[in-house]
């Protein structure tokens, strides 16, 4: 699992997403999935950057903000520790891991749009042997819209 987030136009996004993966070695690209449903899609698409976060099992409570609430009627980032990385992306400060990239290239896949990104800043990984976030470990989230 991960968390994506966006800003343009004054306006900050962030949602917990399930579809994103690596997707070139060279060159380096990453590909992160939004539900056009969400809050985070609309400001996504006025965005040059989105930041991908990956969470640690132990973030649960991160993981429900920005999947369980929708950022039209709460703010999300009030209530973490965030910097603006490159291009404006929230880079949230207690993720396990963390890239910046800027949007090449947005792709239509039903209810869902893909963010083909080229990183352009990353954070270090976190300690080895923390488990990571998993689907399993969110799955009585109830979201924030439809997904």
């Amino acid at each position: 699992m991960y968390v994506v987030t966006a800003a343009a136009d004054g306006e900050r996004g962030g949602c917990l997403v399930g579809f994103a993966s690596p997707c070139s070695i060279d060159p380096p690209r990453f590909m992160a999935w939004l539900s056009t449903a969400n809050r985070t899609y609309r400001v996504a698409c006025r965005a040059s950057h989105l930041a991908v976060h990956v969470l640690r099992n132990d973030q649960k409570e991160t993981a429900a903000l920005f999947g369980g609430r929708t950022g039209d009627d709460t703010d999300k980032f009030a209530r973490v520790e965030w910097r603006p990385g490159e291009g404006g992306a929230p880079v949230l400060a207690d993720s396990r891991a963390w890239l910046v990239g800027r949007i090449l290239e947005r792709v239509e896949g039903g209810d869902h749009v893909g963010f083909l990104l080229a990183p352009v800043e990353q954070g270090a990984p976190g300690p080895d042997g923390v488990p990571l976030l998993r689907l399993g470990d969110v799955t009585g989230l109830t979201p924030g819209h439809p997904a």
